[in-house]
């Protein structure tokens, strides 16, 4: 059998590094007669995750859709998962991790996207000189905040693989004029401080880094026509730049997400190899650069998204310091589930510091005595939230 051009340094058990690979933080409860592998249990227990499920009502790119054709964050992950399946079934690498990967890779995003992100990091700078980065709240989330009931009625961790919360926690950088290759040192991934401080540690992490550029370009170009934000001259603008690009025939209705993706895979396939790296050819390069330059200059910095971005700052600061003023040392638990007048606020805040406090819990994740990992609890509480809980939120705090 003639092994495709990735296959002998794909993540199998054939890879000197697999125990690393497949390494978990704690031990995880077996499952008698499992016909799953361990990648695939990571990604059954991805989508099973809370986290995920609230995807669905994230930003993408446009705020709090109610238009239910616009693509939501659940609807991007998917997108990066079928590419990155794609491209790794192509290239002889493991599909299966790399749809692990891709599915969770979001889970750590704010509500109101990469602006919710912004309005977080000036939140913690507050209290902190931390800066708020999805990447990093992803592994945050996976590793301590998600849980599943297990066989025995009580709740337990994720505890995904190595490799999975490595490509989760390292997905992020551009793709440029470089080559993509892995990292080749194992490291402690909580130690990581800052975005794209490293490259994935598995070439299936490298697919997924490119999945997720390649997969929302076209996307976003399509919602943006659909909600008026693009016309037809800038549609015919668009057009005429990616014929630049590509020097080809190409027509407005040929500009499209799934037209968009093919030519990026297919041109990625036939310029990639172990030795040469992840890579695009100079025009599908260009094409990145044209596409990214065409949606900052008309999509992502449009007006309208603009006076959305000021109502957003106020949703969150306003959750934030609502939130704040409730604390009270050892009795704030207590006060918050007394809060009969915010509702949403008392149960499901109440339930969070229930469940993740010293309050209660005997493995704990914030000490809420401690103003300061209070304070914490409440960034990763908000950083939790869909665009519509925010919105209720707010609407609950604001209400006589």
């Amino acid at each position: 059998m003639q092994l495709t051009p990735f296959s002998e340094v794909a993540a199998t058990e054939n890879n000197p590094r697999w125990k690393e690979l497949t390494a978990r933080r704690g031990k995880l409860y077996p499952r008698k007669d499992d016909i799953r592998t361990e990648f695939f249990r990571d990604y059954n227990r991805i989508l099973h995750s809370q986290a995920y499920g609230r995807l669905k009502h994230k930003t993408q790119v446009f705020f709090a859709p109610r238009n239910d054709h616009v693509c939501t964050r659940m609807e991007h992950v998917n997108h990066v998962a079928s590419v990155s399946y794609s491209l790794c079934k192509q290239l002889g690498l493991n599909t299966e991790l790399a749809m692990a990967i891709a599915i969770g890779h979001d889970l750590g995003h704010a509500p109101f996207g990469h602006h919710g992100e912004t309005i977080l990091t000036g939140l913690v700078n507050r209290f902190s000189r931390d800066k708020f980065w999805h990447e990093k709240n992803s592994l945050w989330f996976v590793d301590r905040i998600e849980t599943l009931p297990g066989p025995d009625g009580k709740e337990h961790g994720l505890n995904l693989t190595y490799a999975v919360r490595d490509g989760i926690v390292c997905h992020c950088g551009e793709v440029d004029t470089r080559a993509t290759f892995p990292r080749t040192e194992y490291i402690d991934l909580e130690s990581i401080t800052k975005p794209a401080q490293y490259e994935p540690y598995t070439w299936e992490g490298c697919v997924v880094k490119i999945a997720d550029k390649v997969s929302y370009y076209g996307r976003d170009i399509e919602d943006a026509a659909g909600l008026g934000i693009l016309d037809g001259d800038l549609h015919k603008e668009l057009v005429r730049r990616v014929k630049y690009a590509l020097g080809k025939h190409i027509r407005v209705r040929d500009v499209t997400n799934t037209f968009l993706m093919h030519k990026f895979m297919i041109d990625l396939c036939s310029q990639s190899n172990p030795d040469s790296g992840l890579t695009f050819s100079e025009e599908f390069l260009e094409l990145l650069e044209v596409l990214k330059a065409f949606s900052q200059s008309y999509i992502y910095n449009h007006p309208r998204l603009e006076i959305f971005k000021n109502h957003a700052e106020v949703i969150l600061h306003s959750i934030f310091d609502k939130l704040l003023i409730m604390w009270n040392g050892n009795d704030s638990l207590t006060d918050i589930r007394a809060l009969h007048r915010y509702p949403l606020t008392s149960q499901f805040f109440g339930d969070w510091l229930e469940k993740h406090s010293s309050a209660v819990k005997t493995n704990w994740i914030y000490d809420i005595t401690d103003k300061r990992q209070y304070k914490k609890a409440i960034i990763d509480y908000i950083s939790g939230m869909t665009d519509s809980f925010a919105i209720r939120t707010f609407n609950e705090i604001i209400t006589f």
